[in-house]
């Protein structure tokens, strides 16, 4: 069996971080997804995943990568992609868009398109209960991991 790297999650506090210290966010989700409702956020590249695997080379090997999508699930498959092709300083944003949205984050476009019924769910979104585990980072708990 092939080593396999296994890839670091965050949650969309943390990516508030990793965004004031300079890393790009790598939005996955289809140009049509894009046009609905955006992440406000600068260094930012649309990549789809459609074409990812003919394009993934242009991204910067460089530069921290933070990859997003609408719940995380594709991000998470572009992240593993890259961190087997080489790409280090990749994570992937927990629960997407829909993580993003709940916690206020800034975007452009309709929130109601990622919303529907999921305002309600997890530890993390608008409902979260005063507990102060986190269930968003798959990191150590420091003071700069805490999302809930």
């Amino acid at each position: 069996m092939e080593n396999q790297t296994l890839v670091q999650e965050i949650c969309p506090t943390t990516t508030q971080q990793w965004i004031k210290n300079g890393a790009i966010i790598v939005d996955v989700r289809e140009m049509d997804e894009v046009a609905q409702l955006a992440y406000d956020v600068p260094n930012i590249i649309n990549l789809p995943l459609s074409v990812f695997e003919e394009y993934f080379a242009e991204l910067p090997k460089d530069k921290a990568l933070v990859m997003v999508c609408r719940s995380g699930g594709r991000s998470l498959r572009a992240a593993g992609f890259l961190v087997n092709h080489g790409y280090d300083k990749v994570v992937n944003m927990k629960h997407g868009m829909i993580r993003w949205v709940q916690k206020g984050f800034p975007t452009k476009g309709d929130i109601s398109t990622v919303l529907g019924n999921a305002q309600d769910s997890g530890c993390c979104g608008s409902t979260a209960s005063s507990d102060k585990q986190s269930c968003c980072d798959s990191s150590p708990k420091s003071e700069e991991s805490k999302c809930c």
